[in-house]
């Protein structure tokens, strides 16, 4: 950059920098809520207004100031906390002077008015270092010359507020966070903004500390660091001496500071010589083809109507293209197509508005092969103020980008399985733990190890051996949601994370599935090979809330498996294992009953008429009777049914216990009343129910309306329009349907008008209030009244005494469902107490 060009990059009117639409708040806006909306815009102030008159600036140096033990601080109006008054500048000041009042008054902002002092915009260091055309300095001066050495090291364990006052007493704006077990990591002001609008508590800042921490070495180029923070958008950079040890802090704030001292001093002296000498010779001109022929960036220089006119090597090198091959033509000639045509006409706009545009873009070579570039184009007036010629300097950063996604998945992932590494699940895990505990859920930590692994290695080789480990993790992610976590942590070691747990059974079915994934044989090479895998199950928070305590415990129940057998689990509770293990030991008769049928028995429930005492119908209620567990439970059994999947297997052996029952009471001569039959929702909702109750009709012989059903409330609310399509199919079958326990859930009465349903089942518990609860009365006087205006039939459940009986004598009650008028009985004793001699039942 020569002396004319310097002076007028300095000559520029910081109207020209500044940051315009500003963002203001008013007096009494809490502290918090200021923080959050320059967290959102990602500025570093917020001007505070009143009456479109500026009353104070509030920055992220403010925040050093704050006590955040004391949570109400940051809730205070901000007018409490803001500095006053604002430093102003006027937007025709030239931008050497703003840099001057920089590096004099010790502010990193100034506001930005016009000549009536009306606020424009804000103009901060880092705008200055950005736009002060130092590049010549910056790639003079290497990066040791410009930090501030020994940086204040903060150790992980502070807390927030002790940290905040530390670096406000030492006025730094960063610092670098030291953890026993992690890497560096960097606490800065704009941290500090982001914790008081989302407050985390005055926790240790290990926790909080940014990372990775960005490093640059200490020999390297300014102009390289300054690129580096451009690129990543972030304000500080470590300076790493030759041993890798951080001896320096970089940021804008040291890049204007040392320009304004190194940059006006020696670097313009020496260009001011060079230029004397220059104009003494007709070497400028040359000197400067040299430099452009010389230069790393591609350039490109267009007329008013964006024709090219000059490319120099570098811009051939990068794209292909040679100037007689775009000469007179568009920049559009290395359209990638990735850019839509409001990315260019934002472009432009701002080109037009402010003289300038930088941003990255996608572009393509004359290859074909796409690139990403860094791109800055200005605008270049004549001496009338009109636009003679465009100017693009351009880098290609490809390699960057690429370089650091390949850095990041290093750092977070295995490179054999590609799964997340420990430093990843890490993360992963304390968020989950966060999550769990604001939404009082359960999560489950699973750590799983391989069993002989080692002998698969020694006799096979590490490659087959690495094979087996990737073949592994598929199976595995096979049987894992899509929220879980499966990592690695090395060897033949793996956590798998399953966040929002509800039962514990959850865990240990997920445990099973894993270990029969790993158990099953792996086709390694001419080799055929088995290996199982041992698991330990720690579960949040009832075996520890910290994440490594998790993480321990689940090693340790890990050990316990691999102690007493091998390829099994244990939960890290003894006591929850034994509860697991006897629901799993449960659940597995259970199976082999859904499989074979053997010990499943009907017991039926009559439904009388209220007035006549008639048997009008009957309940079919499912029994088990196990081998192993005696008589279990409906409470116990079904709930295990309905989450072991085996509800269908079961439901379809009762329908048929129950049909082949009504086929041997008529083929006897009986008349049996019809028989309602309760369906689970995933009974509801499976694709061919009517299908197969079409069957059972015809394989045994029933009559129309012989089979009815009985629903919740729950199975049909949240998809009512998609039920009336089986229900009405299940009608034209002539089939009752009640909806079972009705009034305990959240009832939509809109949907009984749009459903064919044809009999409402009263819940037990209002029966019991009737008398002691004025609202059982009333709900009932609703229902009852509801029922006989849409032509529905009523059963009341429970009823166990004449007073209730007699008590309902005064509601539209149809039928009557309980011990008073009849428990619950085998086939054989309902067929002698119903059906061989029909009775009234009063």
């Amino acid at each position: 950059m020569d002396s004319d060009q310097l002076s007028q990059t300095h000559a520029l009117p910081v109207e020209r920098i500044m940051q315009r639409g500003l963002l203001t708040c008013g007096p009494q806006t809490p502290l918090c809520e200021a923080a959050a909306r320059m967290s959102r815009r990602r500025c570093s102030s917020i001007l505070i207004v009143e009456d479109d008159r500026p009353l104070g600036i509030w920055t992220e140096r403010d925040c050093l100031r704050l006590d955040f033990a004391e949570p109400s601080t940051l809730r205070r109006p901000i007018a409490e906390a803001m500095s006053r008054p604002v430093e102003r500048l006027r937007r025709d000041v030239p931008l050497g002077e703003a840099a001057m009042r920089f590096a004099t008054s010790r502010r990193r902002h100034f506001l930005v008015v016009d000549e009536e002092d009306r606020p424009l915009g804000i103009v901060s260091q880092t705008d200055v270092a950005l736009n002060q055309g130092l590049e010549p300095y910056l790639r003079l001066r290497e990066v040791q010359g410009a930090m501030r050495p020994a940086p204040m090291r903060l150790p992980g364990t502070l807390s927030l507020a002790e940290a905040a006052a530390r670096m406000g007493e030492c006025g730094v704006d960063a610092a670098v966070v030291a953890g026993d077990d992690r890497p560096l990591g960097i606490l800065t002001e704009r941290d500090l903004v982001r914790f008081v609008a989302r407050y985390p508590g005055n926790v240790a800042i290990d926790a909080l500390a940014s990372r990775p921490l960005l490093t640059i070495g200490a020999t390297e180029p300014l102009i390289r660091a300054r690129e580096t923070l451009v690129g990543r958008q972030v304000r500080h950079l470590a300076v790493l001496d030759e041993a890798g040890e951080v001896i320096g802090l970089l940021g804008f704030q040291d890049i204007l500071a040392g320009a304004e001292h190194g940059y006006l001093q020696d670097l313009r002296e020496a260009l001011e010589e060079r230029d004397r000498a220059l104009a003494q010779s007709r070497e400028s001109l040359q000197l400067a083809e040299r430099v452009i022929d010389a230069s790393l960036e591609g350039i490109i220089i267009t007329d008013p109507r964006t024709r090219i006119q000059f490319v120099n090597p570098a811009f051939t090198q990068m794209t292909g293209y040679h100037l007689d091959e775009v000469a007179g033509r568009t920049p559009a000639v290395l359209s990638s197509g990735r850019h839509d045509a409001t990315f260019y006409r934002d472009m432009w706009q701002t080109l037009q508005e402010h003289g300038f545009w930088r941003g990255e873009i996608w572009n393509r070579r004359k290859s074909g092969e796409l690139y990403l570039e860094l791109l800055t184009i200005s605008a270049i007036r004549d001496e009338a103020g009109e636009v003679s010629h465009y100017a693009a300097l351009f880098t290609d950063i490809t390699h960057i980008r690429e370089n650091e996604e390949q850095v990041r998945h290093l750092a977070y992932y295995d490179p054999l399985t590609r799964l997340p590494n420990r430093r990843l699940l890490d993360d992963r895990l304390a968020l989950a733990v966060r999550h769990a505990h604001r939404q009082a859920r359960r999560l489950a930590v699973l750590f799983l190890d391989l069993d002989h692994f080692k002998q698969v290695n020694d006799s096979l080789g590490h490659a087959l051996g690495d094979e087996l480990l990737v073949k592994l993790t598929e199976r595995l992610q096979q049987h894992l949601r899509e929220d879980d976590t499966l990592a690695r942590l090395g060897g033949d070691e793996f956590i798998a994370l399953l966040p929002d747990v509800q039962e514990v059974d959850e865990v240990t079915r997920v445990a099973r599935r894993l270990i029969e994934a790993a158990s099953a044989p792996f086709e390694l090479g001419r080799h055929r090979y088995r290996v199982g895998c041992s698991v330990g199950i720690s579960v949040y928070p009832d075996d520890g809330e910290a994440p490594e305590t998790l993480v321990q415990r689940a090693d340790a129940a890990m050990y316990r498996a691999k102690q007493e057998g091998r390829n099994t689990y244990r939960l890290y509770r003894a006591e929850m294992h034994v509860r697991d293990h006897h629901h799993l030991a449960l659940e597995t008769a259970l199976r082999n009953t859904a499989e074979t049928g053997e010990g499943l028995d009907v017991h039926y429930q009559p439904l009388i008429d209220r007035d006549t005492g008639e048997v009008r119908g009957a309940e079919a209620l499912l029994r088990w009777h196990s081998a192993e567990f005696g008589v279990v439970s409906p409470g116990d059994f079904i709930p295990l049914a309905e989450r072991s999947g085996l509800i269908l297997p079961i439901g379809r052996r009762l329908m048929h216990l129950v049909a082949g029952q009504l086929r041997a009471w008529r083929l006897a001569g009986l008349t049996p009343p019809r028989v309602a039959i309760n369906l689970s929702a995933r009974q509801f909702w499976q694709g061919d129910l009517i299908a197969e109750v079409c069957q059972l009709y015809a394989d045994y012989d029933l009559p129309p309306g012989q089979l009815g059903f009985e629903l919740t409330e729950s199975t049909l609310l949240d998809q009512h329009q998609q039920a009336a399509a089986t229900l009405k199919a299940l009608r034209e079958l002539g089939c009752d349907i009640a909806i079972d326990d009705f009034g305990t859930g959240y009832s939509s009465l809109s949907y009984l008008q749009e459903l064919p349903v044809t009999t409402l089942k009263i819940d037990r518990s209002f029966v019991r209030g009737l008398g002691q609860s004025r609202g059982s009365g009333a709900i009932l006087a609703a229902v009852t009244g509801l029922a006989r205006e849409l032509g529905l039939r009523v059963v009341a459940e429970g009823v166990e005494t004449p007073e209730q009986l007699e008590a309902l004598r005064a509601y539209h009650v149809t039928l009557i469902q309980g011990f008073l008028t009849g428990r619950p009985a085998g086939a054989e004793a309902f067929e002698e107490r119903y059906l061989r001699e029909p009775q009234t039942v009063r």
